[in-house]
């Protein structure tokens, strides 16, 4: 068997996505992995073939730094970052304002880069990620079957009275105004409606009979694979298309003997990131180890793009360095601190870590909201939220560590753990088509 991953040249969708193509590298099937540059390491590092295909105009192999992307997409990634500073919706105003050129990055190229690699490759199975809009695009109007994974809160594909970008679901420590709301979500149908547009003027170059859809944001693959714990969208009130919840998809990272010795010197720790893009915010990252002082617990601390000097005087024995082996290290922390960012969430979750979510962007507001409803962990703004209001939650967090439903997470992971349950879905799905 021959199996395709499609994928955006970012190591944080990358990285699951080779994760659940280790299923098939196991049983001794071809992968072949289509994505830029920049993840190429990443690609040979998991064992696997790369397929040259750009799906848009940034990238980031690890940790993403605004100076080090092309000129337009630096000053868009600065724009972002400035709009985090200001809150919730200026940030969700901004990304979707942004939404056009950073999903639908030249379409047409994209879809016929796309095609071209499936006539190539000739595959049997083709897993693509979720935001690659282009990439899907071509495939659905050319009758090409596909599994779509969605990496992030469910709601990062909308059912049926939702609009993307527009969140479902926010924590508690967000009150936005019903006028700020109203405004959002005007914005956003806005979008939608241009991204729509856009969608089918792409779809009608590439195949004139294409079948035109309302609203390209709930277009999804035959089969759809939400990379989330379904524990967590359980009692949401959502309906969800036909699909398969894999909990998580965690890598195995290469041993480093200095973190090894580090977890088995330092017993009880929080492990902290804010990801590839949200490493940015220093001054958070600030907020979060003062905190973390004050309540005694050492850390393990991910500084991304953000100088392990900004976060002033630390305590002695603490691990801090730009990257660290995530998937590890939460399998032995207390508690971890972060972004909300899918990886993050799904690895602490599916390891039985409690979490302090400060969400600043898309679909973490909604993932926050989902971890504050079931007691998984707590939520807090990222802007507003004091030292003594971070020690206070890192405190009631660490306090959770054993409740049943995180045990019961971690042990059905553990015996079906997500790669497992792509395979059977789609070989039993593709042995039963041929």
């Amino acid at each position: 068997m021959t199996v395709l991953i499609i994928s955006p040249d970012y190591a944080s969708h990358l990285l699951p996505l080779a994760t659940l193509a280790t299923a098939w590298r196991d049983a001794g099937d071809r992968v072949v992995v289509a994505t830029g540059a920049a993840t190429d390491p990443i690609v040979r590092g998991f064992g696997l073939e790369r397929y040259d295909l750009p799906l848009g105009r940034g990238s980031n192999a690890r940790v993403i730094r605004a100076e080090e992307q092309p000129g337009d997409e630096s000053d868009s990634l600065r724009g972002f970052f400035d709009a985090t500073r200001r809150g919730m919706v200026p940030t969700l105003r901004y990304q979707a304002s942004e939404r056009l050129t950073d999903l639908m990055w030249e379409p047409v190229d994209a879809g016929r880069r796309t095609l071209a690699a499936v006539e190539e490759v000739q595959p049997d199975v083709i897993l693509v990620d979720h935001l690659a809009f282009s990439a899907r695009l071509a495939l659905q109007t050319a009758g090409i079957a596909y599994a779509d994974v969605v990496l992030g809160h469910p709601s990062a594909l909308p059912v049926a009275g939702e609009v993307y970008g527009y969140p479902p679901f926010w924590p508690t420590a967000f009150s936005p105004g019903p006028d700020e709301l109203a405004d959002l979500r005007s914005l956003c149908d806005e979008v939608s409606a241009r991204f729509t547009a856009e969608w089918n003027r792409t779809a009608r170059t590439l195949d004139p009979a294409a079948p035109q859809t309302d609203d390209a944001f709930a277009e999804h693959g035959d089969v759809v694979l939400y990379n989330y714990p379904g524990e967590l969208a359980d009692g949401d009130g959502r309906m969800l298309p036909p699909h398969a919840f894999l909990g998580s998809t965690r890598r195995v990272e290469d041993v480093d003997e200095q973190v090894e010795e580090w977890m088995a010197a330092t017993g009880e720790y929080a492990y902290v990131s804010f990801g590839s893009f949200l490493s940015v915010r220093g001054d958070v990252l600030r907020r979060v180890a003062e905190a973390l002082a004050a309540i005694g617990m050492p850390a393990a601390i991910a500084t991304g793009s953000t100088p392990a000097e900004e976060l002033g005087a630390l305590p002695d024995g603490w691990l801090v360095r730009e990257y660290l082996p995530q998937v590890r290290l939460l399998g032995a922390a207390r508690l971890a601190v972060t972004h909300g960012g899918n990886n993050s969430v799904t690895e602490a979750i599916g390891q039985g870590v409690p979490l302090l979510v400060l969400p600043f962007s898309t679909d973490q507001f909604a993932g926050a909201a989902a971890i504050e409803r079931t007691g998984l962990g707590r939520a807090l703004d990222p802007n507003s939220a004091a030292v003594h209001e971070l020690t206070e939650a890192l405190a009631a967090v660490r306090d959770l560590v054993g409740m049943p439903l995180l045990r019961r997470i971690s042990r059905d992971q553990a015996e079906r753990p997500g790669p497992r349950i792509a395979y059977e879905l789609l070989t039993g799905l593709e042995s039963a088509t041929s």
